[in-house]
């Protein structure tokens, strides 16, 4: 793995929310990610198609519910029927054959990625949901507009309103890139990645993975990444359950789980600072 090396991305489904506690006892919360079966389906190749990129597909669709060619493009490259595909632009020594699967443990605990979805539909709003605006007066004089924009242009010149005016509309499924949210914990035997940081969308909601594109070459380069991917050993394949088979379920703290530790400890400016611990109960003690 070189400087300029550029890994792929993954496609995870948001399952919802949680917490943990770190070795401090600070609280956590974090968004689970789940990586449903994600799997290269297509290369791209710079002498062919001028850049060189994967393409991933992730979940489960049946054949009678997509296209002729959509479904063609799947047998040709001889791969699962993919509910949703995406593109990663990728370096040519990160280039994987079709078939590849991408799991959870393409990613490391304490490494930042960057987040993209869409954020939630909040469907017709006003302009004081919609852009913040403060409103009209709520006091007296003010009839039946409280809520209103106000004044949305001038009279004869120019005679239109301006393109770009803030006015109430839709509001919300925007594609959003959340970046440098930190991988706290990864659970590999069920492709699940908890992550510290806002992501976009509800839950259910499909969303983009990838490397921190903020953070310098040193700092990759100190997160120890699987380069192009993780390739799982015979050891785990044997050790891994059946896809979808819900009756294993792995310990917490089990093999192939790894959590981010805080070398800091928050707690430790008010121990000095303040002598909170030990409490003293008593004067003169």
């Amino acid at each position: 793995m070189t400087p300029t090396s550029l890994r792929t991305g993954c496609i995870a489904t948001k399952a919802g929310m949680t917490q943990e506690w770190d070795e401090h006892g600070v609280r956590v919360p974090l968004t689970v990610l789940w990586v449903d079966e994600c799997q290269v389906v297509g290369l791209k190749t710079r002498p062919v198609h001028g850049y060189n990129a994967l393409m991933l597909g992730s979940g489960y669709k049946r054949q009678k519910c997509m296209s002729p060619s959509e479904a063609g493009f799947f047998l040709k490259a001889g791969v699962p029927f993919k509910k949703l595909v995406a593109e990663w632009q990728v370096s040519e020594d990160a280039l994987v054959p079709v078939g590849t699967a991408i799991g959870a443990a393409h990613y490391v605990a304490g490494q930042r990625v960057d987040v993209t979805g869409w954020t939630k539909w909040k469907g017709f709003q006003g302009v004081m949901r919609r852009w913040g605006f403060k409103g009209l007066p709520a006091s007296h004089g003010v009839s039946l507009s409280h809520r209103a924009p106000g004044s949305i242009g001038n009279r004869q010149d120019p005679g239109k309103i301006w393109k770009g005016k803030k006015l109430p509309g839709c509001m919300g499924d925007e594609r959003r890139t959340v970046h440098n949210c930190l991988v706290y914990k990864v659970d590999a035997a069920r492709n699940l990645v908890y992550l510290r940081g806002q992501v976009p969308g509800p839950v259910g909601r499909s969303v983009f993975l990838r490397d921190s594109r903020l953070a310098s070459p040193a700092l990759r380069a100190s997160w120890g990444l699987p380069f192009p991917t993780h390739v799982p050993s015979a050891e785990e394949l044997k050790a891994a359950p059946a896809p979808g088979d819900v009756s294993v379920v792995p310990a917490p703290d089990g093999p192939g789980v790894t959590a981010w530790r805080n070398p800091t400890d928050p707690y430790l400016m008010y121990r000095e600072e303040t002598d909170y611990m030990p409490v003293k109960w008593k004067k003169g003690e």
